[in-house]
């Protein structure tokens, strides 16, 4: 994994230099040329001319923001491009040329004429007058759809999240929203077929409206396959649905077969669907865009790989102008080239790729916020588009979109630590520095059921492994720790200057019990020293003052936790979860150890002996809560399947005994599917209720000394469905 160390800069000059060093472009251009110039406009008007007419009156109206419009003056010149580079003939492509006369902007269309219009609004500067670096900029994306996907599970974004995005997309030169939250049933089960009531239309409606004026295309996505009959009426209902977005303005759908069982899932039935669309809806519609699939084997850890089975019949009978949506080798995978060329060959297309970052419906205490990385800068032949899938907090999002967008426009000059930099200076201008401190440190997922990992705290981890070589040498005096003081110093002052100079209070109200944790981190970690320092000093009565203040913070801690973020699936809020915490721990246990002769007195619920039970190789990973009286699964959000004799359950530990079960399938009823065992040893296994028939509910455990439960498939075929719960109380 490459470390990417935090510099403190603000936005970098990309090319140029002297008066022009200045020039700070976003996305990175693809060719800048700069002077030494700067072109002054005092008191001047601007004026269009040239080939005008094909220009929109969004356009028209954001350049009279930009620049004093007028019948006269400084000549903005403007071409089509029609002809040359194969790279300028695309949406998105112009040029821009400022000279001392004259502003000369050609593009392909009205979205590159839009994103010339971004470009210099970036490099315009007023003072007494209008000064603009002189300069040629040649640019165009190197990706066709680049945006996000609102596809997670969770609370879906607000109103108002969605214009903010939709606002942003169009400064960072992003063209694609795919709207597809799974908590809108309108969008999916039980509501699919059915038109939207009045006010949310009327949402809609503006929220294409305001995609427009920012030239993103808003996707329509439908989620059918939970419920959809393959018959002639579910046809017609995807079909009409369609047309009563179209009415509301909607020119770009979506039908995704994601997480789903059953009939749903068939790949023949699927691919016929989206043909009939393409026949009876795009086709006949000039204005509307190519249509996009999620498929159910939408990655490659998940897809059947014998020749001639899902993913090839789809790239057989699906209309090659159909897109395709991929995550990569897992369902939160990095994204490589090798990978896409692996799926592309099987559905005879690029992939779109979806790329499950910073998504965190599945660990939802931890906000992931460090840099995009782990998408290859070689791979924009092997892919149609490349989306991002978002947290469920919007604003929060926006550091890992920024980079997604860089990533898109300018795949080979992308950088990730430069980029996620010019993110947090983007969005906290007035506290970058205080911004970028509590992002490196709110980076990893944590433990969880992907096995992704986030690099966090690297700028500080290599003070912290000094300071823990010299600490196990008996050495209290590391020369790590005046360093270590600092950051944590930094760290307990953040939140303050975030809070007190940030614009954006949406998201602040979306942070703000991380903000909290994170200045209490701060003042754990400085107490941690000094309690260390105490004790090298041989100054116990202070270093044990020291351990109990420790205490109370972790209390205060332990307190934002449990009273802030209570979602049913990964309750809390977690701050350096992967560096500090375990730091500061570590220094608690270890000088609670020295002073009083036992462990700390602080509890600590281990896991390690409270563990997920299963035969199934892709559940492995899965973590398990453990409370004081509570062990329970993680709920897994997409479906499982069970072959036949596999299980899931859970093993407690020695010093705890299972009274109760809670749990819940997304089965219609388990009878001859699935049957609950319980087990002194893991060994010897006895029926918990013989006679069950739901697919939730809670099963008491008379029996003494019960350490594990399992759900075990004794049917002869695949038992395909969601893990939504599954949790044991124990004594």
């Amino acid at each position: 994994m490459k470390f990417y160390k935090p510099l403190f800069t603000f936005f970098l000059a990309f090319i140029g230099f002297g008066v022009c060093a200045q020039l700070s472009i976003y996305p990175a251009a693809q060719h800048v040329e700069t002077t030494n110039s700067i072109a002054s406009f005092a008191h001047k008007s601007f004026t269009l001319k040239g080939e005008t007419t094909w220009i929109d009156a969004d356009n028209k109206l954001f350049l009279k923001k930009l620049l004093p419009l007028k019948n006269r003056g400084v000549a903005i010149d403007v071409k089509k491009i029609v002809t040359g580079e194969k790279k300028l003939l695309q949406s998105g492509a112009y040029k821009l040329i400022v000279s001392n006369k004259k502003i000369s902007i050609a593009a392909y269309d009205n979205a590159g004429f839009f994103y010339a219009l971004q470009t210099l609004s970036q490099i315009i500067r007023r003072n007494n007058n209008i000064s603009i670096p002189v300069c040629t900029i040649i640019d165009f994306p190197n990706v066709q759809l680049r945006g996000t996907v609102e596809g997670f599970y969770g609370t879906p974004w607000s109103f108002k999240d969605r214009i903010s995005q939709l606002n942003f997309y169009g400064k960072i030169k992003l063209n694609t929203y795919i709207y597809g939250p799974k908590d809108d049933p309108y969008h999916s089960t039980p509501h699919w077929r059915d038109p939207y009531p009045a006010d949310k239309a009327r949402q809609i409606e503006t929220l294409v409206k305001v995609a427009n004026e920012n030239k993103v295309h808003f996707v329509w996505a439908i989620h059918p396959g939970k419920d959809i009959q393959w018959n002639k009426a579910d046809s017609m209902a995807v079909l009409n649905k369609f047309e009563s977005m179209y009415q509301l303005g909607v020119r770009a759908f979506a039908v995704f077969f994601d997480d789903i069982s059953g009939i749903g899932t068939k790949a023949e039935k699927q691919a016929d669907l989206l043909n009939f669309l393409q026949e009876n809806f795009v086709d006949k519609k000039p204005d509307v865009l190519p249509l996009i699939m999620c498929p159910t084997e939408y990655n490659k850890a998940w897809s059947n790989q014998k020749p001639g089975t899902y993913l090839d019949i789809l790239g057989e009978r699906l209309n090659p102008a159909i897109h395709i949506m991929w995550t990569g080798n897992t369902v939160v995978s990095d994204i490589t080239a090798e990978g896409l060329q692996w799926v592309n060959q099987r559905i005879k297309r690029p992939a779109l790729v979806w790329w499950n970052f910073p998504v965190s419906d599945y660990v939802r205490n931890h906000l992931l916020m460090g840099p995009a990385y782990g998408i290859d800068t070689t791979a924009s032949a092997w892919m149609s588009g490349f989306v991002s899938n978002p947290m469920e907090r919007a604003e929060a999002s926006k550091v890992a979109i920024f980079g997604v967008a860089q990533y898109s426009w300018n795949m080979h000059d992308y950088n990730p630590e430069r980029s996620w930099q010019q993110a947090c200076a983007f969005l906290m201008p007035n506290a970058t520095k205080a911004f970028e401190l509590f992002c490196a440190n709110n980076a990893d997922p944590g433990k969880n059921g992907h096995n992704y990992r986030r690099a966090e705290s690297v700028q500080i981890k290599p003070a912290i492994d000094k300071y823990l070589s010299d600490l196990s040498k008996k050495d209290y005096h590391s020369d790590s720790t005046e360093i270590l003081k600092s950051y944590f110093s930094e760290i307990s002052k953040a939140p303050v200057e975030i809070r007190s100079k940030a614009k954006n209070k949406a998201l602040i109200k979306e942070i703000d019990p991380w903000l909290t944790q994170f200045h209490l981190l701060g003042l754990a970690g400085t107490e941690a020293l000094q309690m260390v320092g105490y004790y090298g000093k041989g100054a116990h009565k202070d270093a044990w003052e020291s351990y109990l203040k420790l205490e109370k913070i972790f209390a205060k801690m332990d307190s934002v936790d449990k009273n802030n973020n209570q979602n049913p699936y990964q309750k809390g809020v977690k701050t350096g979860s992967l560096i500090l915490m375990p730091f500061i721990n570590n220094l608690y246990a270890l000088i609670g150890d020295e002073l009083s002769g036992e462990y700390a007195t602080r509890k600590v619920f281990d896991s390690a002996t409270n563990t997920l039970l299963t035969n199934m190789s892709l559940l492995k990973e899965q973590p398990v809560n453990v409370e004081e009286n509570k062990v329970a699964i993680r709920p897994k959000l997409e479906i499982i399947a069970l072959q036949p004799k596999q299980y899931i359950g859970l093993a407690v530990g020695k010093k705890r005994a299972i009274k109760e079960l809670n749990y819940q399938f997304s089965l219609n009823n388990i009878v001859g599917k699935i049957i609950f065992q319980s087990s002194i040893d893991g060994k010897a296994w006895d029926v918990i209720h013989p006679n069950l028939l739901k697919s939730e509910g809670k099963l008491f455990i008379s029996q003494k000394d019960i350490h594990f439960v399992r759900a075990i498939n004794i049917s002869e075929n695949i038992v395909e469905m969601q893990l939504q719960r599954f949790e044991v109380r124990t004594e």
